[in-house]
């Protein structure tokens, strides 16, 4: 794939934020159309300001903060259902202590 602008100067179809055409810039250099630092209109300036680092690691940032989001969750049911098995666990243990003293009892006045 071939790329006719990069993230520093892409390539822009609008006029106003085209870059001047001045001979000393050869095609080799930049891509045809991208912005330079030569151009004089507003309009190109803040949208080059709006291109920052922050800017185009943002989906990065999002995506690393939803998979923490989702293995807190996952910790969370896991530990959820850790605590269901040990209740289940518990109660058996409990009914099994039962049956024992039962027979204990049982055997002692037999």
């Amino acid at each position: 794939m071939t790329a006719n602008g990069t993230i520093d100067r892409p390539l822009t179809r609008d006029p106003l934020k085209q870059a001047l055409m001045s001979p000393h810039a050869t095609t080799s250099e930049q891509p045809h159309g991208s912005a330079t630092a030569d151009f004089i209109t507003a309009g190109a300036i803040t949208s080059r300001q709006n291109r920052t680092r922050e800017m185009q690691l943002i989906p990065e940032a999002m995506a690393r903060a939803h998979m923490d989001d989702r293995m807190r969750e996952a910790d969370a049911e896991r530990l959820a259902l850790r605590l269901v098995a040990a209740r289940r666990m518990q109660r058996r243990a409990e009914r099994v202590s039962l049956r024992a003293r039962r027979a204990l009892a049982m055997a002692v006045m037999h």
